[in-house]
């Protein structure tokens, strides 16, 4: 098997842990790094032993590049993604794919027709407990889908973590703050395995705990086509905070917490109950199942090893394609719009109006 020659896009923290990965894995052979900061690129490239690139076009035309890994900041994502395409070069891309939905779609549209792979960092999806769950309520196990919730305030950060970079906490460096920045798996597994809402109503609090521009605190309120409702919490300043999910269907509901998942199976429809039940405060009769959760997975090698696969065997389907990946920002941008003009969003979200919100957010902020 000859290993696929691979650049990496972004010599920070991240774009050298997968470096590191890559190093490690049979499929890859790491082919140059890439970074607009020539001191921190070269010392990087010359420490893994490999060339060192300052413009990501000459990168992407180096000899036999097969594939291209993107670790930069939010905003640069589409640019160097949309060259890598126009070059028959494939694709995996940090999550998030980009800052909003319209740079998103120009990403997707540039895909179509490439004959490349396109896949994003989305490991959380190769995670047993996870792919357990999306199989559960894939499978119908759960009926109907009534409820979400999602509660995910364990993201503590002190104000410190703000102030050591000065794109972190604003509008021009990152975009966003907690939902783009922490949140951007759960978003994304809320949606890979309930669907995605057609309504957001939400309240964001900018700088509710931090000096910061952006939002630390979010609670967004969903509606689904079939009048399911969800509920998404997320914080960067509550201490210890919670993590758990819930799933409630007309037949059962799943709990995902501490890093395990209950599953109550309904012994017949809730909603048949409700209408047939000849006592006034009958019950349904409630069965706990074990879940058996396999011991592996969950990284950003089963990432890696399954974008390989992909770029060999067309056949084989990206775990996280970039076509999916749009329905986390769309998530992230419609929490964000509601929650700042005080209204319902509707989905699918108006790209181009949200464009403007967000470029209007970035001239008002502080300089």
């Amino acid at each position: 098997m000859t290993p696929l020659r691979t650049g990496i896009v972004g010599a920070g923290g991240m774009g050298m842990a997968h470096a590191a990965t890559i190093s490690k894995l049979g499929e890859f052979e790491l082919a140059g790094l890439c970074d607009v900061d020539h001191e921190k690129v070269e010392a990087a490239a010359a420490k893994i032993g490999v060339p060192a690139f300052t413009d990501h076009t000459e990168l992407v035309r180096a000899d036999r590049l097969d594939a291209v890994l993107i670790a930069t900041p939010h905003y640069f994502h589409p640019t160097v993604v949309e060259h890598a395409f126009a070059n028959g070069v494939h694709v995996m891309c940090e999550k998030p794919i980009a800052v909003h939905v319209r740079d998103a779609q120009r990403m997707i549209d540039a895909h179509a027709g490439s004959g490349v792979q396109f896949g994003v960092m989305f490991q959380m999806r190769t995670n047993p407990l996870f792919r357990t769950v999306h199989e559960l309520v894939a499978s119908g196990a759960l009926g109907e889908l009534q409820r979400t919730s999602w509660i995910i305030t364990n993201w503590y950060r002190p104000q410190a973590y703000y102030d050591m970079g000065g794109w972190r906490g604003t509008w021009k460096g990152e975009g966003g703050g907690v939902l783009i920045n922490q949140c951007p798996h759960q978003l994304d597994l809320m949606q890979w395995i309930c669907g995605m809402p057609v309504r957001v109503r939400a309240h964001c609090r900018l700088g509710a705990r931090h000096d910061i521009e952006v939002e630390d605190d979010v609670t967004a309120f969903l509606e689904y086509a079939n009048g399911a409702t969800g509920v998404f919490v997320t914080s960067t300043g509550e201490a210890p905070g919670t993590d758990r999910f819930e799933i409630v269907g007309d037949l059962g509901t799943i709990i995902v917490e501490n890093d395990e998942a209950r599953y109550l199976r309904a012994a017949m429809s809730v909603r048949e109950h409700i209408a047939t039940a000849d006592k006034s405060f009958a019950k349904v009769d409630i069965e706990e199942v074990d879940v058996p959760i396999p011991a592996d997975g969950g990284s950003h090698i089963d990432i890696l090893t399954n974008f390989a696969a992909a770029i060999r065997d067309p056949e084989v389907a990206i775990v996280a394609p970039g076509s999916e990946a749009i329905n986390q920002v769309t998530l992230q941008n419609a929490m964000l719009m509601s929650g700042l003009q005080e209204r319902p969003i509707e989905l699918p979200l108006d790209a181009d109006a949200y464009a403007t919100f967000l470029d209007e957010l970035i001239a008002s902020a502080k300089q």
